[in-house]
């Protein structure tokens, strides 16, 4: 049997998504020696979830990062604009063009560039590691305490990484939240998402479609439309057995104005199912272990606030616990106020995510569709999209960067040692 390697760290972060990483980069800016955990070996994935909201760059600008940042390959949305089919017109539904912040709009971005961007601040900072192709088995728990996990590197070598905290950001198939006996509460969504690609003419823009057989989302990327038909849940297999044309068909009659761009797609695999899922954790944390983002509370794709919560959970884990790790006293109390603080908007997230599903699939094929937010309300209240882009763009508890960097030569109390 193989020795494991032992690496010994003060925080051990599990996943490098955008909640890993942040959490990681801002931790170990305070001089907290952090290593991250990554199972692949790049970001290279076909990513669906690009928004980035004004909440994050916002943190970005904090963070002195913004010109940096948008100098990154990106598109810009200030309104969220639906069109009901049959109806006529279209409505802006959400304005994020007036929000108290340096950058009013919503960022579509690839994920795979805004990783590598977090990953490459962690690089600058000494205290930071990323290690890529480890994934994480399970955890190493000493006297009903989470004292680090158990992982393996490409070459499959046992690694022991030893810690004072763990922060799970695993995803919401977390290997962690398994191992440490902790079972999400699911919530029943009504909706599952079929994702495709339909070529893009330069500057052309497209709002939601919603029509009595599902609605169509149509995010911009440079030369393409990344569209989602949204789905009453269980029904792919049927739509499926109805063969591509059945499919295009269906998008058609939703979003007619993607009619000529659908034959693009003569293939089952260029049309990816996302199963939708919404649970959450009741209890966030383990001593020495705790939880964040997707691994607490995975999100429905609505809104696209999904990213944007798992990174304000990342700030707010680095205030409240940078200094206490670097004091070397994390203790359960500590975790439990990371969990009260965040809890609270992703359920209430999670809740509008449900009401908004249900509004854009009818229950039955054919239904007369309901806008995610009633039109005559949005008419009656020229407010309502100001409030709307709001929650969307900021959230209900929007984080801000509250610790200061350690300048680059004090390391803290030393460095990931094998």
């Amino acid at each position: 049997m193989v020795d494991p390697t032992v690496l010994t760290t003060t925080c051990c972060v599990v996943g490098g998504g955008p909640a890993g990483l942040m959490a990681g980069v801002l931790l170990a800016r305070q001089g907290v020696d952090v290593v991250v955990l990554e199972k692949h070996a790049d970001f290279l994935r076909d990513f669906r979830g690009d928004t980035i909201h004004p909440s994050t760059t916002e943190l970005m600008a904090e963070l002195g990062w913004l010109d940096e940042f948008l100098r990154l390959p990106h598109t810009r949305v200030e309104r969220a604009t639906i069109s009901v089919t049959g109806d006529g017109g279209e409505i802006v539904v959400g304005r994020f063009d007036r929000l108290p912040v340096r950058c009013p709009f919503i960022a579509f971005m690839p994920q795979w560039d805004f990783l590598d961007f977090l990953a490459d601040r962690g690089a600058e900072l000494p205290a930071f590691r990323l290690l890529r192709s480890t994934p994480v088995d399970g955890l190493l728990v000493e006297e009903g305490r989470c004292a680090g996990v158990v992982a393996h590197d490409g070459a499959g070598t046992p690694v022991h990484v030893r810690a004072d905290l763990v922060l799970a950001t695993d995803g919401r198939d977390s290997v962690l939240r398994e191992a440490a006996g902790l079972a999400p509460v699911a919530s029943r969504s009504r909706i599952d998402v079929l994702w495709f690609r339909v070529p893009r003419e330069p500057g052309q823009q497209m709002p939601l479609f919603n029509a009595g057989d599902g609605a169509v989302v149509v995010l911009p990327r440079p030369d393409y439309w990344q569209a989602a038909l949204i789905i009453p849940a269980g029904q792919y297999e049927q739509l499926r057995t109805g063969g591509l044309e059945a499919f295009r068909a269906r998008v058609r009659g939703v979003a007619p104005p993607l009619a000529e761009g659908l034959t693009a797609i003569e293939d089952w695999e260029q049309v990816k199912l996302l199963r939708v899922r919404v649970d959450r954790l009741r209890r966030w944390w383990r001593p020495g272990l705790l939880f964040l983002g997707d691994a607490a509370h995975a999100m429905s794709p609505a809104g696209g606030v999904g990213i944007n919560l798992a990174i304000q959970d990342a700030v707010a884990a680095a205030n409240e616990l940078g200094p206490r790790l670097l004091r070397g006293e994390v203790r359960d109390r500590d975790l439990a106020r990371v969990q009260r603080r965040r809890a609270w908007p992703a359920r209430v997230t999670q809740l509008f995510q449900l009401v908004l599903a249900r509004r854009l699939v009818p229950p039955r094929s054919g239904g007369r569709p309901k806008p995610p937010v009633p039109l005559g309300l949005v008419r009656a209240l020229p407010f309502l999209p100001h409030l709307t882009g709001r929650f969307i763009g900021l959230g209900l508890r929007p984080e801000h960067v509250r610790t200061p960097p350690r300048a680059p030569w004090d390391r803290g109390r030393g460095g990931p040692s094998r």
